[in-house]
């Protein structure tokens, strides 16, 4: 049997270059975030594809209740938008805490937990995100275990207290 592989060298199989670069590159990124993020590049990338799921049952769901809007839709990548800068000024945070603020003298303020707003906020959106997928599916008309849904939300509540706890441990001595 002839593998997959083997077929396109033969040029038997003609994939467009365009794909193929695609297909690299986007392999590049997530190598590339995987390895200066380690666990938290993993959330990142959960959460990317949270985001994508949430606008695509989003839209599903409308337009199967004949509510589509395009309106509606650029305000949905819009706030996509704000997420994503939300999270790349929590990594900011994280490196400016860890890095450099240890080495400036801030008149006994401390932070416990240096490097916790990443993964907390990359938590907390990914967990909004399952949740609107979650309402979405139930407009599509597919049953959402009630137990799995309060799952989620006690997971959020637990994300809001870990964040409450680290900002509430910030203080000045």
């Amino acid at each position: 049997m002839i593998c997959y592989t083997q077929q396109i060298q033969r040029g038997e199989i003609m994939m467009d270059e365009r794909v193929l670069t695609f297909k690299a590159a986007v392999t590049a990124i997530f190598g590339i975030i995987g390895e200066l993020l380690g666990w938290k590049g993993l959330m990142m990338l959960m959460l990317a594809a949270m985001m994508a799921l949430d606008y695509i049952s989003g839209s599903l769901a409308a337009k199967k209740n004949g509510e589509w809007s395009s309106q509606v839709a650029r305000e949905g990548l819009a706030h996509k938008g704000g997420t994503i800068v939300v999270v790349l000024v929590a990594l900011l945070a994280d490196a400016l805490f860890v890095w450099a603020l240890p080495e400036i003298p801030l008149g006994g303020f401390v932070l416990h937990n240096p490097g916790a707003f990443l993964p907390l906020v990359l938590a907390w959106y990914i967990i909004t995100e399952a949740g609107s997928v979650l309402e979405n599916a139930v407009k599509m008309g597919a049953p959402v275990p009630a137990w799995f849904r309060k799952a989620i939300r006690n997971v959020g509540q637990a994300v809001d207290k870990a964040g409450d706890k680290i900002t509430k441990d910030s203080e000045t001595k």
